[in-house]
């Protein structure tokens, strides 16, 4: 519980970055916004994209693949966003060496600028963000349950937890001979209803089939 709460806010933060580095400087004072996505692939031009056909579009659909998987608590939707993020990012840093020649930080901004950080970093973080997260729990773990009071074993998936209005059964170990039939374990329980039951009393038979060598119960009018 404490790490997917972890994962989350780290998921949040890190797509959050990811949607704002667009709106800051990503080299040279240019804008991540003016940067269009057929730039990424056909190499960097001048011409100033508008914002839905910008570097922002794959930012901000990663962002909605993070929502998605914090609500399904996937950590592989959340995987893909921050692939996504740091693809593009990277994506872009090529180009831009490409066509500046080489990619340099500067004191004066002509540089990469802290929009490419804001990019990088928030991509980390959703990958980091999926590491910590615990997923969801299989289907069957969700019936496993600690041995105590009101529990049973159930049949195909581990322990059973006692039903809503099922009364609760405490078992009495075997005393031995002359134990009330009530009184011994399982006695109301037809799965161990494999033989017929006698009385243990001295000299009769135990439990077992009736044959030849062991008659079956007395006869009582």
């Amino acid at each position: 519980m404490v790490r997917n709460v972890i994962g989350s806010i780290l998921a949040l933060v890190g797509a959050a970055a990811a949607v704002w580095s667009p709106f800051r400087a990503w080299y040279d004072g240019r804008h991540g916004r003016d940067y269009r996505i057929a730039d990424l692939f056909s190499g960097i031009s001048g011409t100033k994209a508008d914002l839905w056909i910008s570097i922002l579009l794959p930012f901000a659909f990663a962002a909605l693949v993070t929502l998605v998987g914090l609500l399904l608590r996937s950590r592989l939707l959340v995987v893909l966003a921050g692939l996504i993020v740091l693809g593009f990012t990277i994506l872009w840093m090529i180009r831009q060496g490409q066509a500046a020649g080489s990619l340099s930080v500067e004191s004066d901004g002509s540089g990469l600028g802290p929009g490419v950080a804001l990019a990088a970093g928030g991509g980390v973080l959703l990958l980091l963000a999926a590491v910590l997260m615990s997923g969801r729990r299989r289907a069957h773990e969700h019936d496993l349950d600690e041995v105590g009071p009101g529990h049973t074993w159930g049949r195909g998936h581990g322990r059973r937890r006692r039903g809503r209005g099922e009364p609760e059964r405490h078992e009495e170990p075997y005393a031995g001979p002359g134990q009330p039939y009530e009184q011994r374990p399982y006695a109301d329980d037809t799965r161990t209803a494999e033989y017929p039951r006698y009385d243990d009393r001295p000299g009769e038979p135990g439990p077992g089939p009736a044959g030849p060598d062991r008659p079956g119960p007395p006869h009582r009018g």
